[in-house]
């Protein structure tokens, strides 16, 4: 492949692909950058059909924390592991966008490896790795229908005004502010791939921005068929499976009557089963007996069997307006709603649609279970969290059970999608919340089924979401001319879902849409099919939301009982240090002392919970007392912690200590602080000065006694050497936060008075006391 780089502009930024340095050993490779995001595309293709009877089509999103400047975060793991679920989300993103356009006979291995060089934090790798794909695929030797093109669509209110904008490809700024992260991957003429998070946005929006996207999308169509023609590469014939389609037109000749008689025990359930088994039997060893020269292969008669089954499913569909299971075209299967089943767990629910069942099960944790996600783009943390599991029993079938697949995480990751959106801020609801959606039963539509019982679940947990959500799949059955002759088909059968040719997950409140995700089996759908599709989800979406909130109408006005308690508390940043305390030995004493968690946010948002009410409640007092302002005169009732000669400290917060001078302590004078107070004792204090260091002076008298002891003026004794002292100094945190007195008189006297009987007495012992050990020939110790 000869080197060829090309540029054009993309809603004002330039997008670059360069091929022919990179990855030459590859069927093909495209280098794609867009901004200072770099992306390297490579398609490689098998040299030999497989006897697979699908298509093996394989697509690896490699994300490099180097492109973003980051190293692991692990103390002892620093390579890269498993993909992350916004690395296989990604590739599913690819792979849904380019599936379709290969042609159904072509069965060679191929496989696509997107690898992330570099990462800006403006502009999405995404989005960019679709059209590095989109024009590795185009200008390779591989049979493709194609190019296509992606583009993201966001939906920002303009300043000032209130009206509201859709942005092509919008940046990080304008995405935080955004209502709709709208994913379309289209043709010059349809819409091939949606993929779409909102906030409760409305069907003309979403209309709106898929037709905005589809003008930018076909600019840089054109783009890469320029970039197609200059790199100048023959394609390959597109291959014919001659066997196939002479066994399916046997089939549809000889057996047709039999093998439309499996539809309705097909329709019954998601899996295969074993009532074609023997049928099959049965025709091969009528063709062996007919044709004994030809090596007939059982996997050509089951594919060409189910060719004549789905052939015979849209006829009934497009003729006859008859659905595999009986239903009208539009009509829901029966819904039953359950919630409160677990009694142990702190939400439950269980949401069935005709064979569809999933049990939902939510769990409320402290602000610290948080996920935190790293990626080349940065971290990322999330308080809402939806895992969905779907084993084997539930379409009746054993198989392999570990760790979850690709379509499990795609599957959860488009209810959790869908429910993020009425999920109540921290600070309205604090909680962490995880919800899991096991599959008991398959048979259609699993993902929408997880979202409808993932609302029940919360609702049952007390979580007040902003509005219930609920989701429903619509297909498509086409005839010859798709724009023309087409039914649409509300909640689709697993059966209808393998036989038709679209499956549109919408999901929203009353009032919009939240998520949708659309996946085709023919070169896409015209704007007319999909406003089609919006109006007849928006029906359905209503009647399941009707029957949902005829059990649970509201949130419950109470977590579970076994739900953990958790308050916020907000305070001033600078009062941080304050709560943790020197080496964290205030908020350790806190947790040790109540049994609740504390966590503190830099932004000064405390967060305190715990299994006991009471134990929150005290934290949250005892903090709140750690950073509340003292003013002079306030009174408490405090604890006497520690006795010094000069007087005692009291803890008349939690966590917050003054000191009673022997002077404060009664109207007579006091020799000794332990005759008046012992350690341990409640005593009534009331808050007489805090000086310019915050330390808070206190006393123990109050009314007339305290105007009586300062007329009287300070007390002098020996425990003060004579004089009133002028305060403390703290010897700081790192000494443990002891307390030495400054001796020194109060500015403006002279000193002790030598007319005080017990000071001159002081004075003379202390005199002779040392003239004594002066002259004394007995040592001193």
């Amino acid at each position: 492949m000869k080197k060829t780089s090309v540029s054009t502009e993309i809603a004002g930024k330039t997008l670059t692909l360069e091929t022919g340095e990179l990855a030459k050993q590859a069927t093909s490779s495209v280098l794609a950058r867009l901004g200072d995001t770099m992306v390297l595309a490579t398609v490689v293709a098998g040299s030999k059909n497989t006897e697979l009877d699908y298509f093996p089509l394989s697509v690896e999103y490699v994300e490099r924390l180097y492109a973003g400047g980051r190293i692991k975060g692990s103390r002892w793991v620093k390579r890269e592991g498993r993909p992350t679920d916004d690395a296989i989300l990604t590739g599913r993103l690819i792979d849904r966008s380019i599936r379709p356009l290969f042609p159904k006979a072509f069965k060679r291995d191929v496989q696509v490896v997107v690898t992330v060089l570099s990462v800006d934090g403006e502009n999405e790798p995404d989005v960019l790795s679709i059209i590095a794909v989109s024009a590795a695929l185009h200008a390779s030797p591989i049979p493709w229908d194609g190019p296509v093109s992606a583009v993201r669509v966001g939906h920002v209110k303009e300043n000032g005004n209130g009206k509201t904008e859709l942005i092509i490809n919008p940046g990080s700024a304008e995405s935080d502010f955004s209502e709709l992260d709208l994913v379309a991957t289209q043709t010059k003429d349809k819409t091939l791939m949606l993929e779409a998070g909102a906030l409760q946005v409305l069907e003309e929006t979403m209309v709106e921005a898929i037709a905005k996207a589809h003008v930018e999308n076909k600019k840089i169509i054109e783009f890469i068929e320029d970039f197609a023609k200059k790199v100048d590469t023959k394609k390959e014939e597109t291959p014919i499976d001659a066997a196939l389609n002479e066994m399916v037109a046997t089939l549809d000749k000889n057996y047709k009557d039999e093998i439309l008689a499996l539809i309705p025990s097909r329709a019954s359930k998601e899996g295969n089963g074993n009532e074609a088994g023997a049928l099959i039997d049965k025709i091969y060893e009528s063709q062996k007996m007919a044709n004994p020269e030809e090596n007939i292969d059982k996997k050509v008669i089951a594919t060409a069997l189910e060719k004549v089954m789905f052939k015979g499913i849209r006829v009934d569909v497009l003729k006859k307006k008859k659905r595999a299971d009986g239903r009208k075209v539009d009509e829901i299967r029966q819904i039953e709603v359950k919630v409160g089943l677990l009694p142990r767990t702190h939400g439950s629910a269980i949401f069935q649609r005709g064979d569809t069942q999933a049990l939902t099960v939510v769990t409320l944790g402290s602000p610290r279970m948080e996920q935190l996600i790293e990626s080349a783009e940065g971290e990322e943390i999330k308080r809402y969290i939806h895992h969905y599991s779907m084993p084997p029993y539930s379409i009746g079938e054993t198989g392999r059970m570990g760790t979850p697949s690709r379509r499990e995480i795609g599957h959860g990751a488009l209810a959790e999608r869908a429910i993020a959106a009425v999920i109540p801020s921290q600070d309205t609801f604090p909680y962490t919340i995880r919800v899991v959606s096991e599959i008991l039963s398959s048979n259609g539509s699993t993902s929408m089924a997880s979202t409808c019982g993932s609302t029940l679940a919360l609702m049952d947990a007390g979580v007040p979401v902003l509005k219930p959500v609920a989701g429903i799949a619509i297909g498509l059955m086409t005839g010859e001319d798709p724009d023309k002759e087409y039914v649409l088909l509300t909640d689709i059968l697993g059966l209808e879902d393998f036989s038709g040719d679209m499956d549109f997950k919408v999901a929203g409140t009353e009032s919009g849409i939240t998520a949708i995700q659309l996946d085709v089996k023919i070169k896409g759908l015209n704007i007319t099919q999909i406003k089609e599709t919006f109006e007849k989800a928006k029906i359905a979406r209503l009647e399941i939301l009707q029957k949902m909130l005829s059990v649970i109408p509201t949130s419950r006005e109470e977590v579970s009982a076994f739900a953990p308690k958790i308050e916020i508390v907000k305070i001033p940043v600078e009062k941080i240090g304050e709560v943790i305390g020197p080496g964290g030995k205030v908020i350790k004493n806190i947790i040790a002392t109540t049994g609740a968690t504390v966590d503190v946010e830099d932004n000064g948002s405390v967060a305190i919970s715990g299994t006991s009410e009471e134990a929150v409640q005290k934290a949250v007092e005892w903090v709140k007392s750690l950073t509340r302002e003292i003013t002079v005169g306030e009174a408490f009732e405090g604890e006497v912690k520690r006795i010094l000669p000069f007087g005692a400290f009291v803890e008349f917060l939690p966590g917050k200590e003054g000191m009673v001078h022997v002077s404060k302590m009664s109207t007579e004078f006091v020799n000794n602080p332990n005759d008046i107070v012992q350690i341990g004792q409640k005593v009534k204090v009331r808050v007489v000065e805090i000086d310019d260091q915050g330390r808070i002076n206190l006393s123990m008298l109050f009314g007339a006694d305290a105007e009586a002891k300062e007329k009287a003026g300070p007390q002098r004794g020996p425990q003060t050497g004579g004089y009133e002292p002028r305060g403390f100094t703290p010897r700081g945190p790192q000494r443990g936060g002891q307390r030495s007195f400054d001796r020194r008189p109060p500015m403006g006297t002279a000193g002790p008075s030598s007319e005080h009987p017990l000071s001159m007495q002081f004075k003379r012992e202390r005199r002779e006391n040392w003239r004594k050990d002066k002259y004394s020939k007995k040592p001193r110790y």
